[in-house]
């Protein structure tokens, strides 16, 4: 199962690179709409671009006589196997069904999974310790934050089977990007032609911008005509 959900290094970089809108247009041109997920957004302004195949968590509403504090007596607990499961470099998604009033999650799973070398986390739901949260390296996105522990509101029934997270649907081993705007989802085999086609999309839109920054109008430049295309390519030859 890791190594199905490995990245190459150099298609990790080439995500990294881009932005997440750029790579949601180039979604949008083949078909997939429904990529981006509402509701995650990053926990720490600065932090690095997240890339990394997807390795899910899905829960169902909690019940009083099953989710008591007792049952993270069990190291083998759904959710504590998750954090310790899941592959170095993925990204932990959590289908938290878009409750924020209890916690995904807190600090101290979180610190474990960066220790583990994950690559982010994401949820649609809250996190608690958010204040912890901001001190880790590896990206975290969340709809907020909740000091009440997830036992109140979650239990955990599924590990890396397809979920919902943000209204979108997300399969083991899916790419997942987040940066300022938020997270998407790529689906594994599209990922490599995503990334190829985004970068090509950046270096034109960069050179597009310069020229609306020196005065040219929209018309021609934005989208570009055949003429300021044939412009584009001569300078990039040069």
């Amino acid at each position: 199962m890791h190594e199905s959900m490995s990245i190459e290094p150099e298609l990790r970089k080439a995500l990294q690179r881009v932005s997440v809108a750029t790579l949601t247009t180039q979604l949008f041109v083949r078909g997939l709409r429904s990529t981006y997920l509402s509701g995650p957004v990053p926990l720490r302004p600065d932090q690095p671009q997240m890339v990394g195949p997807a390795y899910t968590v899905r829960s169902i509403p909690a019940r009083e006589d099953l989710d008591v504090l007792s049952v993270f007596d069990d190291y083998d607990h759904p959710q504590r196997r998750a954090i310790e499961e899941a592959p170095p470099d993925s990204v932990l998604v959590i289908d938290s069904r878009r409750d924020t009033t209890a916690a995904s999650l807190g600090h101290i799973l979180a610190t474990r999974f960066e220790v583990r070398g994950g690559a982010g986390i994401v949820t649609d739901g809250s996190v608690r310790d958010v204040d912890g949260f901001r001190t880790l390296t590896m990206p975290t996105f969340a709809d907020g934050a909740a000091p009440t522990t997830n036992l109140a509101r979650h239990h955990v029934v599924d590990l890396n089977q397809p979920i919902a997270c943000g209204g979108v649907a997300v399969y083991p081993g899916d790419v997942m990007v987040g940066g300022s705007d938020g997270v998407i989802c790529i689906p594994a085999h599209l990922a490599e032609e995503i990334a190829e086609e985004a970068l090509k999309q950046e270096q034109l839109e960069d050179f597009i911008l310069e020229r609306i920054r020196s005065g040219h109008p929209l018309r021609n430049n934005y989208p570009a005509s055949t003429q300021t295309l044939e412009i584009y390519e001569r300078e990039r030859r040069s």
